[in-house]
């Protein structure tokens, strides 16, 4: 289990809804930020919704700051409302009959306090986040980035000792997002607590997580700072998701046979083991015959299936051994009339290929 101290959180559990069981183990330091990416169905909203005391454990336990919240062997359960846990949900589930003011100050009055020190609590915290002109309008009233904000400050003016935020910014539009994005890592950053945060967006990831911890299925597949798991993926599902080609396959010396058809000349690291060979877009080059000669020492024939315009780049889906995405350029595209069912060779850099092993990859 990765902990990070006794002053931060820590889930060493399992969760059964139905006939899926999320198993996790993982810990947060205080100000640490570790986002949960994972496709749908892989356990990230069961985890925070274990975390926040909605769903019990079935067998673990969860502990912050040395605080049990939760263990199934000793029966052991702290209720939501008096867990010490700010939660920013996917649609902010801001009270539509309350004020701003109010809805924030609800946070710290489900806690316990007082309705003036509630009302100065969130006074306060309507002032940091901007919020104060806003104070007596109904949610209704509010944009996509000011809801995004009031439910931050309701969030936080219940002093918590721990952040919760199911996919935060994926209410908002593109050209809202970006604004609202660098305003959330700044407070994040202010705050003293973990946090968690579900997310779907690699690029949100890499932005405010300070640790990535991906799930499929249930379980954790890997760990690592946004850098190692961006580089090394374990799984297809990450390699999409980061927008890299991945092969399994068995390195020999200089030589990696891969699993699915195909070969990949390597730099010679001694290596005689299974290994995940990740390979970016842009390092494949496509040209309409076979290279000779070069610094490209891996070359194969391929057919292209499939032609997607991704802003100033075409990524070409190539069918052969192995299997490829690739980006060239529109003018590329152009030039050498590519099109869905042209013959092509692919070709790539052994100095281009990243190689590291099943061990690696889960521990990155």
């Amino acid at each position: 289990m990765t902990t990070e101290g006794t002053d931060g959180l820590i889930v060493d559990a399992e969760v059964s809804r139905g006939d899926f069981t999320l198993a996790v183990s993982l810990g947060a330091a205080p100000g640490q930020v570790v986002g949960i990416l994972g496709p749908n169905g892989a356990g990230k909203s069961t985890l925070l919704s274990a975390v926040a005391g909605l769903t019990p454990v079935s067998s673990g336990r969860i502990v912050l700051a040395g605080q049990v919240l939760d263990d199934a062997s000793t029966g052991a359960f702290i209720e939501t409302a008096r867990r010490p846990v700010g939660y920013v949900f996917q649609n902010y589930r801001l009270f539509p009959h309350l004020t701003v003011a109010d809805n924030v100050a609800f946070s710290p009055r489900a806690r316990g306090m007082g309705r003036q020190s509630a009302q100065s609590a969130a006074s306060h915290w309507l002032s940091r986040l901007g919020l104060a002109d806003l104070a007596n309008r109904k949610p209704a009233q509010l944009s996509g980035g000011q809801a995004q904000r009031v439910a931050l400050a309701r969030a936080l003016a219940g002093q918590p000792g721990l952040l919760l935020l199911d996919e935060p910014l994926s209410a908002l539009d593109a050209g809202t997002r970006l604004d609202v994005q660098a305003e959330l890592k700044r407070h994040l950053a202010e705050f003293a607590g973990p946090s968690l945060l579900v997310t779907h967006d690699p690029l949100e990831a890499l932005v405010l997580a300070d640790r990535l911890l991906v799930l499929e299925q249930g379980r954790i597949v890997q760990e690592g700072t946004p850098a190692q798991v961006a580089g090394q993926p374990a799984t297809d599902y990450v390699a999409k998701l980061v927008g890299l080609n991945l092969y399994a396959g068995h390195a020999d010396g200089a030589r990696v046979v891969l699993d699915t058809g195909g070969t990949f000349v390597i730099p010679d690291r001694g290596q005689h083991e299974d290994v995940l060979v990740a390979v970016r877009p842009s390092a494949i080059v496509v040209s309409m015959q076979q290279p000779i000669g070069g610094s490209a020492r891996n070359a194969w024939p391929a057919r292209i299936v499939g032609l997607t315009l991704l802003a100033d780049r075409v990524r070409l889906d190539l069918d052969g051994q192995p299997h490829a995405l690739v980006d060239v350029t529109p003018a590329a595209v152009a030039d050498l009339s590519l099109a869905a069912g042209t013959e092509v060779w692919a070709s790539v850099k052994a100095t281009d290929l990243s190689v590291y092993t099943h061990q690696e990859r889960r521990s990155a």
